[in-house]
């Protein structure tokens, strides 16, 4: 994109005055001026237009991160050209904020580095890049700006708040009852040969002595407990805005943070879903569940029906952890009639001036202020 000066505009305004006094008056002189200035401004463009070769390459350390931990890019410029240094003005974009980049005489071959600190205040996706670069002319009339480089992602995930309990398992037994166990049921699989290290209690004797070898029973665990998150992004359900950021959202994406890592370090199977559907762009670029909710935004609009009609379809688990705002808590009727599928319904309200009654529709509601709040009081709860 090019930008012609007020000393241009200026400039090219007294060509055309003295060329055309010069000529209808027979002012050679005048003549003589504007077609210098003429001339003059011929030159910027074309010093102005020239390209500079130059190689970018960006790195962030580290490009994921949670709320509030430090994030840094590094960003090396390179000319790529052999002809002369390059004289520039450039400066890299961070999501909102421009970063000045120091390119004055950078000389063929070499580079310069510069490395900032990234904003991680906010969850969410920090978009880095490109590279501004604009080129001037010595007389000042012209500047051009070119983009270099592509552009970076960094992930600003929610805030992790630890969880020390973890729902239990539903084991059905050949009769057809359904327990509750902590961790699971242990099932046998099959037999395989014994190695070293595998514990004698776990040899098959009679097999053993069938087929002359030692062989041992595998077992696997068939009821490890199952958790579905359920995030409720629609922006009703979080009508509340401070500085144009909906905390109570944020509280509750923190607190879908937490059962995630809670549930990956138990080695617990667990599926993430939003009510509002995710947009194109944040789920190509996402790598996880973090990753999704911290690209997640409020939509306009949405409903909780065809989220409930999956969830009661496909039954994805036995415990379902619903997450809304104060906007919410008229939903919590549709979401008990899931009880059916889901032995274990937790409901978190973050942000509501007065608290939901207490096993409201038969479920276990959680009012917190925040998503340190809830990991508190879920550590409380018993009642899975």
């Amino acid at each position: 994109m090019s930008a012609l000066t007020a000393r241009c505009v200026g400039l090219l305004v007294a060509a055309v005055v003295l060329l055309g006094v010069g000529f209808r008056f027979a002012y050679p002189e005048l003549t003589l001026l504007g077609a210098a200035a003429g001339i003059a401004v011929g030159y910027a463009v074309l010093s102005a237009a020239w390209r500079p070769r130059l190689e970018v390459t960006r790195s962030a350390d580290p490009d994921r991160v949670a709320r509030g931990e430090p994030a840094a890019m590094t960003l090396t410029v390179r000319n790529a050209g052999r002809l002369r240094a390059a004289s520039l003005v450039a400066e890299d974009r961070c999501g909102d904020r421009a970063v000045p980049v120091p390119l004055l005489r950078l000389r063929p071959g070499r580079d310069t580095t510069v490395r900032y600190e990234v904003p991680t205040a906010r969850r969410g996706v920090v978009p880095v890049g490109p590279l501004r670069v604009t080129r001037r002319d010595p007389l000042g009339l012209v500047a051009l700006a070119r983009p270099y480089g592509g552009t970076v992602p960094v992930w600003v995930h929610p805030r992790v708040h630890p969880l020390n309990a973890v729902p239990t398992g539903a084991g059905r037994s050949l009769d057809g009852r359904v327990d509750k166990v902590p961790h699971g049921s242990i099932t046998f699989d099959s037999l395989r040969e014994y190695v070293v290290g595998d514990e004698l209690r776990r040899v098959h004797w009679r097999t053993s002595a069938r087929v002359g070898e030692l062989m041992v029973r595998e077992n696997v665990d068939t009821s490890l407990p199952r958790i579905v998150v359920l995030l409720d992004n629609r922006a009703a359900a979080h009508p509340e805005r401070l500085d144009g950021v909906a905390e109570s959202f944020e509280s509750a994406c923190e607190a879908a943070a937490s059962v995630l890592v809670a549930a990956y370090r138990e080695d617990l199977p667990v599926v993430l879903l939003l009510v509002a559907p995710e947009s194109a762009g944040g789920d190509a670029a996402a790598q996880g569940p973090l990753d999704r909710l911290a690209a997640a935004e409020l939509a306009d609009g949405g409903d909780l029906q065809p989220a409930t009609t999956r969830l009661r379809r496909e039954r994805l688990g036995d415990t379902l952890v619903f997450l809304t705002g104060p906007g919410g808590r008229d939903d919590l009727g549709t979401v008990g009639a899931l009880r059916a599928a889901y032995p274990s319904v937790v409901v978190g309200v973050f942000g509501a001036t007065e608290p939901a009654p207490s096993g409201a529709a038969g479920l276990v509601v959680i009012d917190a202020a925040d998503g340190a709040a809830f990991a508190a009081e879920w550590d409380g709860v018993r009642r899975w």
